[in-house]
């Protein structure tokens, strides 16, 4: 497939709704609409090993790993930065890792026996290095003006993940090496990343970060996960330098984002928030001008594999989600998928199929700028007397400046009560900038309602509109059915017990009060049947009037309610 297709299902809110249909969905999302551009590549790949950004030539480049055999041929496909394949490379031996010189004139491929160099321009191959055997995939890194790149080897590829692995470079062999497929990432100032997959032979990982300015590797912060009880050890899937260098995300398969200081790979004092659940990290990029950082993951269904959302940790702007989903898009996001361009404009997305044997290119253009919204008025509500157990509709309206958006905001409500802070979920705004958040409150008193608009990456948040409702208890009623006379035979009344509001945990039992005159007395009391209706027998013990009294006494969600019947009795 040489051709890309465009995506229609672009937007993703906190709590939008998955799109009906195969493909790209909107995963549930907490906020309002955010929309962005999405070009989708099928990928002429059976495996996937390193992606590179050619940001001077607006080139993206895939390489397919095809380890497992020394007969196995590579291929490295090229596209524009709007998902056109402009040609594809093919290689003598497998090729894994990916790098580009600093300049972008030079591509760096890691193929099983040399490091090939490509014209960017051309695409040629201008030039190869002999290096030690690779037999299970490289990673390539070009930091500090050198090209670094990982040697494993295992006579079995079966033992690839536990294989001791080497770290070379264009000056020779250095005096690094460990167990498993090693991972490299360059990053500002000189710096590279080393970090080690979890594998039998390395059940606490490490990462460290190296200083390159010198031609020679110098470690400086170096890290292992795991506490005295060997819980929490890293389970790499994928590192990035934030875009000054500061600090560093690594994808951990176990732990979601885990976001670090640089100089000492601390834990950063204000991290991400998890991904959602279900989701498991595949992938992390931050955006070369330092606005975004993209986490990806493996996930089912509409549960979100993509998230975009700012690099700031402390910046609560709810993330743009995507939940890959179909046999046009994949279904995850690949282990190492993620690259943006210099300038952030564009996130470039390896996602995989279950099987992990077909690979997309998606290129995805974040909305760039953003938008004021306000609330204009107040709140209001209907019915005017709000009742414990019945539906309640709280009205206002949203604003927003810039262009109209291609698919409706949302606004996210709170209900405050005696019992605490109830998250009411989202709820749309029209076309005319209305909203309604339906509740049903279930306690008695005052209910405070705040309703918020949360931002995402085209508007900005807006300050919480609140409104007090004060909640009354629901009405109840009795109506009784009773003759105008009877004998001493015997009085029959019949009734209906009608209770409003949230239902009763059990029937209602009703009192029965009898007067005449020789004065009142309690009968005995009645219970309501399912249907709401109830008789009363008695045997009166008097001529004339004689007036029966029905009545509930409430609870603390209902009204009380009574009613009463008089029966004039007659000796025949």
């Amino acid at each position: 497939m040489n051709t890309a297709h465009r995506s229609g299902r672009l937007a993703a809110t906190f709590l939008a709704a998955a799109l009906a249909g195969a493909g790209l969905t909107l995963a549930a999302a907490p906020a309002a609409h955010a929309a962005a551009s999405d070009v989708v590549a099928k990928l002429p790949i059976t495996s996937y090993s390193a992606m590179a950004v050619d940001d001077a030539h607006q080139r993206v480049y895939v390489a397919d790993s095809h380890t497992g055999s020394y007969l196995y041929s590579g291929t490295i496909a090229v596209y524009t930065f709007g998902g056109e394949r402009v040609t594809t490379i093919s290689t003598q031996k497998h090729v894994s890792g990916l790098a580009l010189s600093a300049d972008g004139s030079t591509l760096y491929a890691g193929e099983r026996e040399a490091i090939r160099r490509y014209d960017t321009t051309t695409f040629e191959l201008t030039g190869s290095t002999a290096v030690s055997t690779d037999t299970c995939g490289r990673s390539l890194a070009f930091s500090g003006g050198l090209i670094y790149y990982t040697t494993p080897y295992s006579y079995y590829t079966s033992q690839c993940d536990t294989a001791l692995t080497f770290l070379d470079s264009a000056a020779g062999r250095t005096n690094w090496q460990d167990y498993g497929k090693l991972q490299l990432e360059s990053g500002p100032g000189d710096r590279m990343l080393m970090g080690q997959p979890l594998n039998a032979q390395a059940p606490d990982p490490f990462l460290t970060v190296f200083d390159t300015s010198s031609g020679t590797p110098v470690r400086n912060a170096a890290r292992r996960f795991a506490d005295a009880d060997g819980n929490g050890a890293l389970n790499l899937k994928d590192m990035a330098f934030s875009a000054d260098g500061s600090k560093v995300a690594v994808a951990d398969a176990d732990h979601g984002t885990r976001l670090l200081n640089t100089g000492d790979l601390s834990d950063a004092a204000t991290g991400y928030p998890a991904l959602p659940d279900g989701a498991s990290a595949s992938a992390v990029a931050f955006g070369g001008d330092g606005a975004y950082v993209a986490r990806g993951a493996a996930a089912s269904g509409t549960t979100p594999d993509l998230l975009i959302q700012p690099a700031d940790p402390a910046d609560a702007t709810p993330p743009l989600e995507f939940a890959f989903e179909g046999s046009l898009d994949g279904d995850r996001v690949a282990p190492r998928g993620l690259e943006w361009t210099a300038d952030g404009s564009r996130l470039f997305a390896v996602t995989t199929n279950a099987a992990g044997n077909q690979f997309w290119l998606h290129v995805i253009q974040p909305p760039a700028a953003q938008y004021d919204v306000h609330f204009t008025g107040g709140l209001t509500h209907s019915p005017a007397q709000a009742v414990a157990g019945e539906p309640l509709a709280v009205r206002g309206t949203l604003q927003w400046d810039g262009p109209a958006p291609t698919e409706p905001l949302k606004v996210t409500a709170t209900r405050t009560d005696a019992n605490g802070a109830h998250d009411l979920g989202t709820f749309t705004v029209q076309d005319d900038g209305a909203f309604t958040v339906l509740d049903q409150p279930d306690l008695v008193g005052d209910a405070t309602y705040t309703v918020s608009y949360l931002g995402d990456l085209t508007h900005r948040p807006a300050d919480g509109l609140t409104a007090t409702v004060s909640v009354a208890k629901a009405p109840t009623s009795i109506a009784l059915s009773a003759p105008a006379e009877a004998t001493f035979d015997g009085v029959t009344i019949t009734g209906t017990f009608t209770a409003q509001g949230k239902a009763l945990p059990d029937r209602a039992t009703l009192t029965v009060e009898r007067t005449d005159r020789l004065g009142t007395g309690e009968l005995t009391s009645v219970t309501v049947a399912a249907d709401g209706t109830f008789t009363v027998h008695d045997i009166p013990r008097t001529r004339r009037d004689v007036t029966y009294t029905v009545s509930w006494p409430g609870d603390d969600l209902h009204e009380g309610s009574t009613a009463s019947a008089t029966i004039s009795i007659k000796n025949h």
